[in-house]
């Protein structure tokens, strides 16, 4: 069995892969005050509650974006499962062609993300990681990874809204009944939601443009993306593992 661990600014994803077949996923917070310990109690518990034998893994595979945690979860990784964890870097074998100025700019659930859907979907695609940032990538009819875009998340732009003026409320993030808002939660919602949507559309649009294919699909994972595709036109697959899948490709394909 294969864990896979994908550490993003908001949460930690884990999944347990029998082959390519997702056992149980998990999600955690990502908290840089908590110790290896603590980490360990938290995956001991689960595997526990799961039925699950921590020490039936075989390896481990992790995606970060967090640098400040790598070292917490790695001396987890040797406490608790007795193993040294594989951290995807540049240099490891993707399958990809990668068509990035510096590859090492691109951050690691990119590349997981970029693997998953060039193995299930193949190109030309687009894919988009709706998390604390949005990140979107292009897959080419050749397979490439071809590059693509970053923006903030909706919960990025919520709270920036709130923390830079002085009178505007964080709201919650639901999609108002009419884009002409009546009350300043509902103004907020309209500008901040279907401003949203609409720069998803305009963007997909672009690329495809770009790509000379208008009917490139698009997958979507991440928090956000079934408000995302109920409120827009251009999202054709949701796929919530496709990051922890990524991972999964990646660890086989490097240990041959």
């Amino acid at each position: 069995m294969i864990f896979a661990m994908d550490i993003g600014n908001t949460n930690i994803k884990a999944a347990v892969f029998d082959g390519d077949r997702l056992l149980k996923k998990w999600r955690c917070a990502t908290n840089l005050t908590m110790t290896s310990d603590q980490y360990g109690i938290i995956m001991v518990d689960l595997f526990r509650y799961n039925g699950l034998d921590m020490h039936a893994i075989e390896g481990i595979m992790i995606s970060s974006v967090v640098p400040t945690i790598n070292y917490t979860i790695e001396h987890m990784c040797r406490d608790y499962f007795g193993k040294e964890p594989k951290l995807l870097v540049p240099g490891m074998k993707t399958g990809l062609n990668i068509r990035y100025e510096n590859p090492r700019e691109l951050g690691s659930d990119r590349i997981a993300n970029a693997v998953a859907v060039a193995a299930r979907y193949g190109g030309p695609s687009v894919f988009i990681d709706f998390g604390t940032a949005t990140t979107y990538g292009v897959i080419s009819a050749k397979n490439e990874f071809m590059g693509g875009a970053i923006g903030p998340g909706l919960r990025m732009m919520n709270a920036a809204l709130a923390g830079g003026t002085a009178k505007l409320p964080s709201i919650e993030l639901v999609m108002p009944p009419t884009v002409i808002g009546r009350t300043t939660v509902t103004n907020i919602q309209s500008g901040i939601l279907y401003g949203y949507m609409g720069s998803v559309e305009k963007i997909v649009n672009e690329m495809r443009r770009e790509m000379g294919c208008p009917q490139a699909k698009v997958i979507a994972t991440g928090g956000m993306a079934h408000m995302v595709k109920a409120n827009s036109c251009v999202i054709d697959e949701i796929d919530p593992d496709l990051t922890l899948n990524g991972l999964r490709l990646i660890y086989e394909k490097n240990e041959g």
